[in-house]
């Protein structure tokens, strides 16, 4: 009986769905193709997977107190273009436009919180107005050309950020390592501390928490910040690793970053996230779109399987939470 209700407690969790998935779909990809699971694509994937999975991480804290950001996509492209503008220009060091390119990612960040907290603007506005003011300024800029970013290499910065070296036949990124200090600091954030009650508390009942004492406005325009700094921080990474700074890089992330989100078992309407589920819809998401690849498949068809995912994962969601409120 105990077993049983082990069984019941295991299904019933939000994370159990997206497992059983990627479990189903390495197993696919690798009958379809043994290549899938090589050290040289096991690495590559591990690779793109870090860059996305940091807004993924912060975002997970957004919406669960029940607010979005569609501007992490613009800034992702943005903040690599201010920080190699600054710097080919001799105006900072290298290391030093990466901080402004960080603080004023920051700045971003708090204008969105202002916007939604203090002139009760819905998020999904707020965001998608300043996704389009970034991006403008970042083609203005830049005239819609990438900038020159070849004067990285032997900057402590790459290494610290993207210095690669090999575990056996894999290629490890220190990208890698902050992806996973971030998760496992977000994550004890979101279930282990008096912040992450402030945080669901904020997305279930805002009013409730209110009466509580929780500062509901301060919450979520921390979270904004959060977001912002984290979707520059991905930019450049990527920047660096590529040694490109495109003013259109990160075009349609924000879609990307929310999908993981979901997939991974946050719910949209706020109050419940998971920071494991939702490094489990970035791996799930990011398989997929090797996988494919790897198996022949167009990729132009990839949103048809990022949209069945969702679709199919919603339903799963919806059902657990049905059977849980049932007590079954």
């Amino acid at each position: 009986m105990e077993n049983h209700s082990l069984i019941q407690r295991l299904i019933a969790r939000p994370e159990f769905g997206p497992f059983v998935l990627l479990i189903a779909e390495i197993a696919v990809f690798w009958g379809f193709n043994h290549d899938f699971l090589s050290p040289q694509n096991i690495s590559n994937t591990l690779a793109f997977t870090v860059e996305l999975g940091l807004i993924a991480l912060a975002m997970t804290l957004l919406m669960t107190s029940g607010e979005f950001d569609l501007s992490v996509g613009s800034l992702f492209g943005f903040s690599p273009v201010l920080m190699w503008t600054l710097f080919n220009a001799g105006v900072t060091s290298l290391e030093m436009g990466f901080v402004v390119a960080l603080l004023v990612a920051a700045l971003i960040g708090l204008v969105n919180g202002w916007f939604v907290t203090q002139l009760k603007i819905p998020s999904f506005l707020v965001t998608l107005g300043m996704l389009l003011v970034v991006r403008g300024s970042a083609l203005f800029i830049t005239d819609g050309f990438p900038q020159r970013t070849w004067s990285a290499e032997g900057s402590w910065l790459a290494e610290a950020l993207v210095g690669d070296f090999f575990i056996g036949p894999f290629r490890i990124y220190m990208s890698l390592f902050w992806f996973i200090a971030a998760a496992i600091a977000l994550g004890y954030v979101l279930t282990q501390s008096r912040t992450g009650n402030w945080i669901q508390a904020a997305g279930g009942n805002p009013n409730a928490a209110r009466a509580r004492g929780v500062n509901v406005n301060r919450v979520k325009v921390g979270l904004f910040v959060l977001s912002s700094v984290m979707a520059s921080l991905a930019g450049v990474i990527s920047s660096l690793r590529t040694s490109a700074a495109n003013p259109n890089s990160g075009t349609g992330y924000e879609l990307e970053v929310i999908a993981m989100v979901v997939i991974g078992g946050t719910a949209l309407t706020g109050g419940r996230g998971t920071i494991i589920g939702t490094v489990l819809g970035i791996l799930i998401l990011r398989v997929m779109r090797n996988g494919i690849v790897l198996i022949g498949v167009p990729g132009l068809a990839y949103n048809i399987f990022i949209g069945a995912i969702i679709l199919g994962m919603m339903a799963l969601h919806s059902w657990l939470e049905r059977r849980h409120q049932a007590g079954t």
